[in-house]
């Protein structure tokens, strides 16, 4: 994400009324760390995810799918509910799709568990929080994050309506059963979430979730009218979370028991 010099001043500005200025450096950089996509990665214009809530009966369809993300990205396992950190969980329907109602679903389902991570907001309040740029849109639409950039004030956290975030309170390299070299771990005071494994789209590959989701999760471009994505979001009832604040998930729920569905 390329930032002009106004806006470069400003997020220098902001850190140090934060009282910060004096132990954060920003380095002249013009762009924020991405993964490089190799001759074989995958890209689109605007990658997209639809959850198939028919595909998650059983908490082990859950737990598979939350379990590839934990493995390959180093998240820690604190054990207890109070120092959690979450990339990709099950949450119920009323955490899930608080702040509306839709009379288009049972009863029933709405007794279900959902599937939840970051939605990738088209216009995501977590970007203008962030007073360092550690929180950036890439040009394909995912939010991504730049750790080391992270100076934890939590802005982010503060504006993303969705409790897509967690912060590290504590070290986390401890609490990982078995830390993957292949990814970074992290330190006390910065924030994570769900990147929708750019560093496996880079090498051609689905995100981890996906592989593991047997057909739950769909994975494509959203602005690609022959992706799987699209003719789903096209022809089938979905719906999104808090649609009413704007933010345009990039994560939609398609949903049984619906009476369009």
């Amino acid at each position: 994400m390329s930032i002009n010099r106004r806006q470069f001043l400003r997020r220098a500005g902001m850190v140090t009324a934060l009282g910060l200025g004096g132990s954060f450096v920003i380095n002249a950089v013009e762009t924020a760390a991405e993964y490089e996509p190799s001759k074989q990665g995958l890209v689109a214009k605007h990658w997209a995810m639809v959850v198939d809530m028919s595909k998650f009966k059983t908490e082990d369809d859950f737990n598979r799918v939350i379990q590839s993300c934990v493995s390959i990205h180093n998240i820690p396992d604190f054990g207890n509910p109070k120092d959690e950190i979450k990339w990709i969980w099950s949450d119920d329907y009323e955490h899930t799709f608080s702040g509306g109602d839709n009379e288009n679903l049972t009863e029933d389902f709405k007794k279900l568990p959902f599937m939840v991570a970051c939605n990738h907001c088209e216009n995501p309040p977590c970007v203008k929080a962030c007073p360092t740029g550690a929180t950036f849109k890439r040009d394909d639409g995912i939010v991504d994050m730049d750790f080391h950039r992270c100076i934890g004030c939590r802005f982010c956290m503060g504006a993303c309506p969705f409790g897509a975030r967690s912060f590290n309170y504590r070290d986390p390299r401890p609490f990982i059963k078995k830390i993957d070299p292949d990814y970074p771990t992290r330190t006390p005071g910065v924030v994570e979430k769900c990147i929708f494994c750019v560093e496996r789209l880079a090498d051609g590959l689905m995100p981890a979730c996906v592989e593991a989701s047997n057909g739950g999760l769909i994975f494509g471009d959203l602005d690609d009218p022959n992706s799987e994505v699209r003719k789903l979001v096209s022809t089938k009832f979905t719906i999104r979370r808090k649609t009413e604040l704007g933010t345009q998930p990039s994560v939609y729920y398609l949903v049984g028991g619906g009476k369009n569905a």
